[in-house]
């Protein structure tokens, strides 16, 4: 069933990794929560009449939005596509933003599910990456967030920076799971082109980061979360049986997706599309009503290489006789013969006609995939 993705490009101040799309300036709040409410509306028909299983705000900093705001924009995507009685709705949070006031009046909303974005509870590795929260907050947002009666929660943790080592990063882990919430993602810290972080690396200011310690701090979150019952269900998240992020498998598992707001990416299987990174010019798009997305149709190469980049990363895999069905016997017979050699060197496994990541196989999962791909 299909999701709706809300994108809120504002932040209170920029983080030295993050590469999304966003500004460190709540200016244009307003008129970019009217836009969207008008984007969802003119993409009534882009689920063809199935109702909404999932809605999920993201960023930015959607914990930025008024209780008001995020209503608005829940009820217009509700009034426009309808949405399953036990839809998932999450809102992305972060820790600085859920004082009891604005926690307590959420929920009294549809929302029922929370994203906290902590990272660390250390200030060492918050200051590092310039988060504006502190550690005592991010402990304090997960307390208030339980107390207003939020069970279905997940928290973000970021490992592998030269601030953390892996004592202090198994201590974070076993701070989380203290909290006994059913979801917690954890991402490699990653240097991309253009960030501060990136800028402050080549001048010297920051140490590069270690791969070996990438590979290191993974097999421990792996290890410490198998041990306390979370199923790592993607590469980057894990959960208690059932209690994964259905927004999120919903991309993994290929469904459609409609993205609103600047940068939003949308997806139904035949075609991709991203909207403008630039608020003036989506504001200007949707108030005339011309196109504020580019657009790509997928061939059927595309649409394979799109189902085993999303499959593998996934505890389900990639299944042959899916491929066989649904794109025919030349790609089976592709798959198979390019699984020979991961299946050799114990970087896959495979159950029945399922192919899924060894715990090695997980440190290469882009390039194992890419190897699969038909070009």
């Amino acid at each position: 069933m299909p999701g709706l993705y809300i994108h809120i490009p504002f932040c209170r101040q920029k983080c030295h990794y993050c590469n999304f799309f966003s500004i460190a300036s709540k200016k244009y709040i307003n008129e970019i929560v009217q836009a969207i409410q008008t984007e969802v509306r003119s993409n009534s028909g882009f689920f063809n009449g199935s109702p909404l299983n999932t809605i999920y705000f993201g960023g930015g900093t959607p914990s930025l939005l008024s209780i008001n705001q995020i209503n608005e924009i829940i009820d217009t995507a509700i009034a426009t596509f309808g949405i399953d009685p036990n839809a998932e709705i999450t809102v992305e949070a972060n820790p600085d933003d859920l004082i009891n006031s604005w926690l307590q009046a959420l929920s009294q909303t549809v929302v029922n599910r929370l994203s906290i974005g902590v990272q660390s509870f250390r200030n060492e590795d918050l200051t590092y990456l310039n988060r504006v929260h502190s550690a005592n907050q991010a402990e304090s947002a997960i307390q208030n967030a339980l107390k207003y009666g939020f069970k279905n929660i997940s928290i973000d943790l970021i490992y592998a920076m030269p601030t953390l080592d892996n004592e202090q990063w198994i201590e974070n882990i076993n701070r989380a799971l203290s909290y006994n919430i059913p979801h917690i993602s954890a991402y490699a810290l990653t240097v991309e082109p253009g960030t501060a972080l990136d800028l402050f690396i080549k001048k010297g200011k920051y140490k590069q980061v270690e791969e070996e310690k990438v590979a290191e701090q993974f097999q421990i979150i792996m290890t410490s979360m198998a041990k306390s019952g979370y199923e790592h269900y993607e590469i980057s998240n894990f959960a208690l049986p059932d209690r994964y992020s259905r927004h999120n498998k919903s991309y993994w598992s290929g469904e459609s997706y409609l993205g609103c707001g600047p940068s939003a990416h949308s997806y139904n299987g035949f075609i991709r599309r991203w909207n403008v990174s630039n608020i003036s010019n989506y504001l200007k798009a949707v108030r005339e009503g011309t196109t504020y997305y580019e657009l790509e149709e997928l061939t059927k190469n595309q649409q394979f290489n799109e189902y085993i980049m999303t499959a593998l990363r996934t505890m389900w895999g990639v299944d042959t006789e899916f491929v066989k069905k649904l794109f025919g016997n030349d790609f089976a017979t592709h798959l198979n013969n390019q699984l020979k050699k991961p299946l050799e060197l114990g970087l896959i496994l495979q159950k029945n006609q399922k192919f899924i990541l060894s715990d090695q196989g997980k440190l290469f999962a882009d390039g194992i995939a890419a190897e699969l791909f038909i070009s």
